[in-house]
């Protein structure tokens, strides 16, 4: 394999992995929000933005931690034939089936650019009490699709040079 692939795989990797562990985080943050709306609802006035914002960090989290759930091999798999071929033969489906998922993240990202061109243009507000901008969210989920693209593509050069017996 040319370098130049050897250097993109392990730098998407590098940086999946990266934005991933720090994605984890979110959590502790949405415990927070969730922590803090059962509070206020009990002890005193319910604050109308912590379910929308539990909402928003849900999405964050899931979206910018599935390039890293790919990558740690974390997402389900039907195991019934899999497990009983060779590595080799793992590489030739995987690399025939990650178009598949390239196909529906493509249209996934063409569908979440143009919602989000639209919510920057128009300024684009959920409905409901608090009304939050709609902008920010619809990045963080473009950025995860880009993310999840670089990892499959990633995912496709690793399989490829599988098949040529090298491995990265």
């Amino acid at each position: 394999m040319p370098q130049f692939l050897i250097t993109y795989v392990r730098l998407v990797e590098k940086l999946n992995y990266g934005v991933g562990r720090i994605a984890m985080y979110a959590l502790f943050a949405l415990m927070g929000v969730l922590l803090w709306g059962a509070i206020a609802r009990v002890g005193f006035h319910p604050q109308i933005w912590t379910d929308e914002m539990a909402q928003f960090l849900l999405m964050g989290y899931f979206m910018l931690g599935g390039a890293y759930a790919l990558q740690l091999g974390s997402a389900v798999r039907m195991d019934l034939l899999y497990s009983r071929w060779s590595d080799r033969t793992k590489a030739a489906v995987d690399a025939v089936t990650i178009f598949l998922l390239i196909f529906y993240l493509v249209v996934l990202l063409w569908g979440g650019i143009d919602s989000t061109q639209y919510a920057l243009e128009y300024g684009e507000r959920r409905r409901g009490l608090w009304r939050p901008y709609m902008a920010p969210i619809k990045i963080i989920m473009v950025f995860g699709i880009v993310l999840m693209l670089l990892q499959c593509t990633a995912f496709l050069i690793r399989d490829i040079a599988k098949l040529r017996g090298k491995d990265i």
